[in-house]
Order: structure tokens, then C-alpha cells, then sequence
């Protein structure tokens, strides 16, 4: 079960980013091992599997999409290496990307040089690209036409909210960010903005195309709110190189690590922590 769970997460992290922001419908996808080969992971191919599976239903997507395992024996890349090769190496890398370039990069090494985890990221896209290209060429001979899906039209209603929001929460977002406050605050405050404007709305007339879309649509305003945060946040690291908790973009977050946390009765514990996530191992 731990290791459906993480092959689970191995496929979700570079395709969920891949379908259309508008897409209501529930999706799910199904990886079923028919045949094993015990020296091979199985789970690398399972990404690529399910980018094709969804291409074949025709379900919008900005694929397709493809992965590789990346290896390291001495000196030599090692594509989609064996279970034997992997605990040898010196690497354990998963690379996956779409034509427009790399989605998710998962990795364990020991402590290599950052030029060999560059060349180990370019050196799996080059597979990626191949892979993909497969599935384009096995389109092709389905006879099976793939576009890339088109957003529909904005509604009036939703610009009207749309232009709402941006001119009655653009700046006070922007001041929220500026401030570099712990995420839990930071999240506190945005909420209470978003919590002003739907008071706000709640005044208008009740024929007013702002307060008529969002009575019909329950998740617009949280989901426009949000639009524009992100929008905001990702604007403040492009502009000034600073993330909204003041980190730099060459530095990452503090980890913490302990070991022995809990009485000699267990085997072993240990904890984890960066930012808000924590996690404790008992054996």
C-alpha cells in the first residue's frame, strides 16, 4: 500500500498541474500492473502510461507528458536504471516534463556536485522528449486527433468579478504580501480581505451581474481571489527576486531532523520538520 500511495503521488505531481484550471468534471485514472519485470521499477512507467491513457480519452490537457528514473553507476547516466543499479548509484532521480519543458523533479542522492544534478535533469528530458514523441506517433497511427484543449469564453458575470476583485483587493494584497508574515497569518489576513469583498458584494443589488454570478456559482469569488494572489505572489518573485516569506530564490526553507524522540520500547523514531510540515517516523 506504501508504495501505491507513493507511486500515486509519482504520476500526480506532473500531470494534475497539465489539465485546464476550468475543468469541473471528476477525473480519475487507473494504473493496473498486468506484467512485471522484478529488476525494474514499475512505477516510472506508469506516469507515462496514465499521460497516454488520458490523451486516448480525450480528456483537455496540456500534454502529453512522460517520465524517466534517472541512475548514476560511477561516471555513466543510467536511463530508468534496475532496483540492483539504484542501490549501487550514487542517484535516484525522476524527471518528468511536457513539450514546453520539465514538471517535476524528485530525487535522492548522495551528496552530488550541483553540475551532475543539472546534467542528470537535462540528460532524463532528453529521454522525456522521446517518450513523448511516442505518444504522438501512436496517436497518429490510432487515427486519433489531439488538440490542445481551448478555455471557454469568460462569462459578463465572471469578468464583472474579475474587475471586482482586482480593483478592490489588488492593492491590499500586495500589502499583505509586502509584509512576509508566517503562512498561517499571511493566509488569516487574505481570508479576512476575501471576507470584506464578499460583504461588499452582499450589498449590491440583487440584478447586479456581479452578485447574480457569484450567488449561482458558490466557489467563484474564492476561486477569483485566489487567481489574483497567485497572480500577485508569483509577480513579487519575478520582480524582485524575494518570495512572500522573504526568502531569496537561491534559498530554501530550514529542515530540522531528530532521531530518538520517543521511549527505547520502540525500535526507532525520528521527526521531521520544514515549514509546516511535520513528520514523525516510528519503527
Amino acid at each position: 500500500p506504501g508504495k501505491a500511495i507513493l507511486t500515486g503521488r509519482l504520476i500526480d505531481r506532473p500531470l494534475r498541474p497539465l489539465f485546464p484550471h476550468w475543468i469541473r468534471e471528476e477525473i480519475q485514472i487507473v494504473s493496473t500492473t498486468v506484467s512485471l519485470d522484478e529488476r525494474v521499477p514499475p512505477d516510472i512507467l506508469a506516469v507515462t502510461g496514465a499521460s497516454f491513457a488520458t490523451l486516448l480519452a480525450q480528456i483537455p490537457f496540456y500534454g502529453p507528458m512522460a517520465a524517466v528514473r534517472v541512475g548514476l553507476i560511477g561516471d555513466d547516466f543510467v536511463i530508468n536504471p534496475t532496483y540492483l543499479e539504484i542501490e549501487r548509484g550514487d542517484l535516484d532521480m525522476v524527471v518528468a516534463g511536457s513539450p514546453e519543458g520539465v514538471i517535476m523533479v524528485e530525487a535522492g542522492a548522495n551528496q552530488l556536485p550541483e553540475l551532475d544534478i543539472i546534467e542528470a535533469i537535462e540528460f532524463g528530458y532528453e529521454a522525456v522528449q522521446e517518450l513523448i514523441r511516442a505518444q504522438g506517433e501512436l496517436l497518429t497511427e490510432l487515427g486519433i486527433t489531439y488538440e490542445k484543449p481551448v478555455p471557454p469564453k469568460p462569462t459578463e458575470g465572471e469578468q464583472s468579478l474579475q474587475a471586482f476583485v482586482e480593483e478592490n483587493a489588488n492593492q491590499k494584497v500586495q500589502d499583505i504580501l509586502a509584509q512576509q508574515l508566517p503562512k498561517t497569518e499571511r493566509d488569516q489576513s487574505l481570508d479576512a480581505i476575501k471576507d470584506d469583498l464578499k460583504a461588499t458584494i452582499e450589498t449590491l443589488e440583487e440584478t447586479d451581474p456581479i452578485r447574480v454570478y457569484v450567488t449561482e456559482n458558490g466557489n467563484a469569488l474564492g476561486g477569483t481571489f485566489k487567481a489574483l494572489t497567485k497572480t500577485l505572489m508569483r509577480q513579487k518573485i519575478v520582480e524582485e527576486g524575494i518570495r512572500v516569506d522573504g526568502r531569496k530564490l537561491d534559498e530554501v526553507r530550514p529542515i530540522s531532523c531528530g532521531v530518538g524522540l520517543l521511549p527505547p520500547r520502540v525500535h526507532g523514531s525520528a521527526l521531521f520538520q520544514r515549514g509546516l510540515t511535520q513528520v514523525l517516523s516510528v519503527a
